[in-house]
């Protein structure tokens, strides 16, 4: 496989000098197109520095982070703006939906600011929902779906452009057992599909059904295995 990401020697530091903190030291990270990631740890173990950087939410204090062979470590914030409207679909625990759009209307947004036209993008967010299982609901706003529904219009929203990376920060911390698994059933089938899907967890059963398990402690990975 190809490689897709490739972090080298990543430091993310805050309060540099005698009571800094080290969010991470020392990452190094590759992941190829087409794997399923689970990046597992518990509260300020880094794992959230980390979803930022690999989302271009943020650069580091050093090394480097390339994606698509870009290195976009110190790039500038609209560059980081273009980066993630073009090569990353979001997928929040908190769904970060807007409440005045309906689905449509949601999963649109990103496709708006891509530029794409009025019946392409309606043509592109039907197929989403389509897939996400939302035929029904297309009309419907966020406050008039359970939260599984507004979930399935999050990861609409995410694979709608075809993003070659699925960044899913804690995707079923929100949501009941029996939606959690219909969730991550979206979310494999995706992988199936060739998707490539990294998903940030606190949660083994979660970080189980990933292909591969990668461990934070303390800023560092202390494992990284695949699953069996």
């Amino acid at each position: 496989m190809e490689e897709l990401i490739q972090i080298k020697d990543m430091y993310k530091i805050y309060n540099p000098g005698q009571d800094e903190v080290r969010a991470l030291d020392g990452v190094d990270l590759i992941i190829c197109e087409g794997e399923y990631v689970a990046i597992i740890g518990q509260s300020g173990s880094g794992k959230s520095t980390l979803m930022n950087m690999l989302g271009c939410l943020d650069v580091p204090t050093s090394g480097e982070y390339y994606l698509h062979r870009q290195n976009v470590a110190q790039l500038k914030d609209n560059e980081l703006a273009h980066i993630r409207n073009k090569e990353i679909g979001f997928i929040f625990q908190g769904f970060n939906l807007i409440a005045n759009l309906d689905a449509m209307g949601n999963v649109e947004l990103p496709l708006t600011y891509r530029g794409i036209g009025k019946s392409t993008r309606q043509k592109i967010a039907r197929q989403a929902l389509y897939t996400v299982g939302l035929e029904k609901r297309m009309s419907h706003r966020p406050s008039e779906m359970s939260g599984g529904q507004q979930q399935r219009v999050a990861v609409a929203r995410a694979i709608a452009a075809k993003p070659p990376v699925i960044l899913a920060d804690e995707p079923t911390g929100n949501l009941d057992t029996k939606t959690t698994k219909e969730i991550m059933t979206i979310l494999k089938e995706l992988n199936d599909a060739g998707r490539t899907i990294i998903v940030i967890t606190h949660d083994d059963e979660i970080a189980e059904q990933a292909d591969r398990v990668i461990r934070l402690q303390d800023g560092k990975i202390m494992e990284d295995y695949t699953n069996q």
